[in-house]
């Protein structure tokens, strides 16, 4: 499981890095290009990026003190399209709400018309 601050730094790095190539970046950059309150410090973000390395989010070809080359490897991008919902008001306990009273009314409705077709074919046959 991948922490907020480690997906978001990700982010950052892949709409810079796209296509998988290497880009250079600075700590600096980086840092400012988080939100303000999930900003963080040189030495923190060095572990974040350690981190999503050894885990094989991304790829760094050298590091020179602030100054990074970094590319986004698939399984990077991958974990990024997987952990956003498709939309801001479909999540994954609405949407299993959804289908859950979809098959209730369903089967209810369906309760309903077998009743009145057995109803029917009983006054017919008496008919």
């Amino acid at each position: 499981m991948i922490d907020t601050k480690s997906k978001i730094v990700l982010k950052i790095l892949s709409k810079e890095a796209k296509n998988g190539n290497y880009k250079i970046f600075d700590l600096s950059d980086i840092i400012f290009s988080m939100p303000k309150h999930y900003r963080t410090d040189k030495q923190n973000l060095k572990h974040i990026l350690t981190f999503l390395e050894r885990q094989d989010m991304i790829s760094i070809k050298y590091d020179d003190d602030d100054t990074y080359c970094i590319a986004v490897l698939p399984y990077g991008l991958d974990i990024l399209e997987n952990s956003c919902p498709k939309t801001e008001n479909e999540t994954p306990n609405g949407s299993f709400f959804k289908k859950c009273l979809f098959c209730f009314l369903s089967a209810f409705f369906g309760g309903i018309l077998g009743s009145l077709t057995i109803f029917l074919l009983i006054k017919l046959a008496k008919i």
